[in-house]
Order: C-alpha cells, then structure tokens, then sequence
C-alpha cells in the first residue's frame, strides 16, 4: 500500500492510497492531476474521500466521479457535490481492505469530519482536512474555539504513532508561530529543521504523527504552562482555562507575520 501527497494549487495536498491496482484520494481539489496520476501508474479510482466542503477540496470531485466511476464520500452534514455517501460520528467506510472510522471534527466548518484507520499496515493513517495541521490548526470560519479545541483534543488521544495526513503545506509558517509561543521547546526547534531541510528539497513535511503534534503543536498544548503564559503576555485577558488559552491563540495565529 503506497501513501502520497499529491500537490495541488499553491499549497494543497490531495492525499492518495493505492495498492497498486486500486487507489482512493482524499479532498480532490482539481481533476487533472489525479487523472494524470492514476493514468501514469494503471490504476482505477476506488473512492473519494471528502472531509468539508470547502472548493478546494471538493472542486474535482464530479469531473473524477464521471471519469472513473468511483464512489464518493463526505460529510453528513456540509453542502456536498450530489450524489454522494454521507457519513457522520460513529459510521465507517471500507475501502482497500482498510477500515476507516469517521470522526466529527466540527469547528473549520461546521460539518468537517476526518477519516482514520486504526489498522493501515501496522501504523494508523488519519486523513483529518483542515482541522489538524501540522504545528498549527485550521482557522475557524464556521465553528467556535470551543469547538475546534474539543476536535483537536479528540484527535490527540489517537495512538501517538497515528500519521497526520492534513491537507496543507503550511508547516513552516506554523513553526514560526509555534517558536514564538515555546522558544526553548527543542522538540520543536529540531522539528523545525528537518522541516526547513525537507522544504528546501521540494519535499513535503507531511504526514506528521500524533505524538510529534503534542510535543510541538501549541493548539495541542494549551494546558502547558509555557503556552498558557505566552497566550496571557499577548492578551492578558486569556485566563489558564484551555478554551481561553486557545482562542487567544488562534486569533493571534490569524495576524502573526
């Protein structure tokens, strides 16, 4: 079984599975690519999964569904391009012999869900959008603090080992804003540097892993008293409640240069 991040537009990535003769793709923002990248390797696409309705993650959804067949899958509760398989918290999808678990992730829209499979040869593959990103989190457009820091929660309790397939190059400018929250975490500042040396190849820093994420994440760290005190020297009206420290930083996240 072979995992690639396809790229797409400035920054996107369009995760991609296959076994050499079936393949599934995750949030296909265009349709070209992926056609170019299944032609190049003989393979037919099984299945799309789709984590929100955002354009860029669902604009070639219908143009690969009228190419090649495949069935598609989203959330329950987000405008979808029709017809789809809509599946909420608690459902699951089979596809390649892997079963993926849906998991409401509620807080960049609305609806937003993430895919995870506890059983992908050996080490759990989490497809999860734009809700985790790696040393950041995504913006919240349609859902709360609250919200977001309640998803993000859920998905740090996964196994440590847990690849973080998300679906943005944005790591080193969330490394920038993690350094200025936790300076002397030398997690983080390795991290740093293998990420600036993968870029400087051209190579993606993705996937991540859970365990990474906590170590290094801020918005997986709100309860660390390092992160609590930088949140309440930037805002001092942040209080030690974990909500408060994450909404500090996410609006500060919104404006850091």
């Amino acid at each position: 079984m072979e995992l690639f991040p396809l790229p797409a537009f400035s920054d996107n990535y369009i995760w991609t599975l296959h076994n050499g003769q079936r393949a599934l793709v995750v949030d296909p923002g265009e349709s070209d690519g992926v056609l170019a990248w299944l032609d190049q390797r003989d393979l037919q696409l099984d299945t799309i999964l789709i984590t929100h309705h955002h354009a860029d993650h669902t604009g070639g959804v219908a143009a690969l569904r009228e190419a090649t067949g495949a069935r598609v899958v989203g959330p329950a509760f987000e405008p979808m391009p029709e017809p789809l398989q809509r599946v909420s918290a608690g459902e699951h999808v089979d596809v390649l012999g892997l079963r993926f678990e849906v998991i409401e992730v509620p807080g960049h829209t609305a609806g937003h869900i993430a895919f995870y499979a506890a059983e992908a040869e050996g080490t759990p593959l989490l497809f999860c959008g734009d809700t985790l990103f790696s040393g950041g989190c995504g913006r919240l457009f349609e859902g709360t603090p609250a919200q977001m820091l309640d998803s993000l929660t859920r998905l740090a309790a996964l196994p440590a080992a847990t690849r973080v397939c998300c679906t943005h190059e944005y790591t080193l400018s969330n490394l920038k804003f993690a350094q200025a929250i936790e300076p002397d975490n030398s997690d983080l500042a390795a991290y740093t540097q293998h990420c600036q040396r993968q870029r400087s190849l051209n190579f993606p820093t993705l996937p991540s892993s859970i365990g990474l994420e906590k170590r290094i994440n801020p918005f997986l760290r709100t309860a660390e008293a390092t992160v609590v005190q930088s949140a309440r020297n930037h805002e001092p009206a942040t209080t030690t409640d974990a909500v408060s420290v994450f909404a500090t930083l996410r609006t500060w996240k919104n404006n850091f240069k």
